[in-house]
C-alpha cells in the first residue's frame, strides 16, 4: 500500500551569504519545501511509497518541485498542472536554526482546488492520507481540501499537522475539535499548541481532541523530545543530540518517521485498533531520529534510510 499526502509546496529563500552580493543587494538561496510536500519526500527516503497530491504551477519553482518529488521517489501522477504561481516563503532564521516566515502566498497555485480536482480516483489505493499545513486553511481549497479527507477517512487511515502559520491564520481558521471526528493521527509542535489553546496544559489540550476522536496525538517539544498520547495514555520520548544547523522541515521530518513506523508495523489503514502505547512511542522515538538528521543540514533536506545511523544518538 501506498501513503498519500495533499497539501502545499513553497520555494523556501534563505539569505545567501556565500553569493557575494554587492552591498545594497540581497542574495537569495531557493530550496523547495512546504510541509506536505517535505514529508512525502521524507517517507519516500524511509523506504515508503508515497504520492504527493498538489497543484503545482508551470513556472520555475513548480519544475523544482517536481524534480525534487520525483528525484526522491515520489509518486507525482495525482498531481495538478495549475497555472497560478508558486507559492514564495522568505525564510529569516534565529541563532538556535529557528526560521521565521514572510509569505507570498496570495492567488498562488497551492490553495485553488477545484471539485473537478479532488475526486476519489486522485487518492488510489492507500493506507493513509495525512494533510494539514496551509492547505486545510487557506481560501478557495480548504473546504474541498477537509471534504476530501473525511471522505478519505471511510478507507484510509487520516493524519494531520496544523504547523500553524500565524502571520497567514488566526486560531479560528484552526477547527480541531472538528478536524478530530475524522483524524485517527495529530501531530503538532509545543509551538502549534501554544498558539490554538493558550494556556492549556498539554494534558488537557490531548485529552480533548481525543474526546473529539483523534486516537493518537503527538506533541514535539524540540530538544526535549516528544509526548505521544494514545486514547489519553501518556509516554516522552527523548530528542537525539545533535549538531543543528536549522530546524527548517525537522516537524514534517518527524511526521514521515512517525507514519514510516507505523506503516512498517502494519498500523495504518484503519482506525489504529491494534496501536498499543509502547508501539506509538517506539514510533515517535523513531522520528525523532529522522528529525534530529534533517536538522544536521541546511533546509528541509530529510535523510534517506541508509542515513539513519548512529550519528544521531538518544540523549541520556
Amino acid at each position: 500500500m501506498m501513503i498519500a499526502v495533499l497539501g502545499e509546496c513553497v520555494a523556501d529563500a534563505f539569505a545567501d551569504g556565500r553569493s557575494g552580493a554587492s552591498p545594497g543587494e540581497l542574495a537569495l538561496r531557493v530550496l523547495p519545501g512546504g510541509g506536505p510536500a517535505n514529508t512525502a519526500v521524507a517517507l519516500a527516503r524511509l523506504g515508503t511509497r508515497a504520492r504527493f497530491l498538489g497543484r503545482l504551477s508551470g513556472d520555475v519553482f513548480g519544475t523544482l518541485f517536481r524534480d525534487r518529488l520525483a528525484a526522491s521517489g515520489v509518486d507525482v501522477s495525482g498531481c495538478v498542472t495549475a497555472g497560478e504561481p508558486s507559492t514564495l516563503a522568505v525564510a529569516a532564521l534565529d541563532g538556535e536554526g529557528r526560521a521565521a516566515y514572510t509569505f507570498y502566498a496570495d492567488g498562488t497555485a497551492d490553495w485553488g482546488w477545484r471539485p473537478s480536482e479532488l475526486d476519489d480516483e486522485r487518492l488510489g489505493p492507500v493506507s493513509c492520507l495525512h494533510t494539514g499545513s496551509l492547505a486545510l486553511v487557506r481560501e478557495p481549497g480548504r473546504g474541498l481540501v477537509e471534504e476530501f479527507a473525511r471522505a478519505a477517512a471511510a478507507r484510509a487511515t487520516v493524519s494531520i499537522d496544523p504547523n500553524v502559520r500565524p502571520s497567514l491564520a488566526s486560531p479560528a481558521d484552526y477547527p480541531m475539535a472538528r478536524w478530530c471526528e475524522w483524524a485517527d493521527v495529530v501531530k503538532l509542535s509545543d509551538d502549534d499548541l501554544g498558539f490554538l489553546m493558550p494556556g492549556a496544559p498539554l494534558e488537557r489540550a490531548c485529552d480533548t481532541w481525543h474526546e473529539a476522536g483523534a486516537r493518537l496525538i503527538v506533541v514535539t517539544r524540540g530538544a526535549d523530545g516528544a509526548v505521544v498520547s494514545l486514547d489519553g495514555r501518556r509516554a516522552s520520548v527523548p530528542a537525539p543530540a545533535v549538531e543543528v544547523v536549522d530546524t527548517v522541515g525537522a516537524g514534517d521530518s518527524f511526521t514521515a518517521g512517525l507514519l514510516h513506523h507505523l506503516d512498517e508495523r502494519g498500523h495504518l489503514g484503519g482506525r489504529l485498533d491494534r496501536l498499543d502505547l509502547e508501539t506509538a512511542a517506539e514510533a515517535a522515538a523513531f522520528a525523532a531520529r529522522v528529525a534530529a538528521l534533517t536538522c544536521t543540514v541546511p533546509g528541509a533536506d530529510p535523510p534517506w534510510a541508509a542515513q539513519l545511523d548512529h550519528r544521531a544518538d538518544p540523549r541520556p
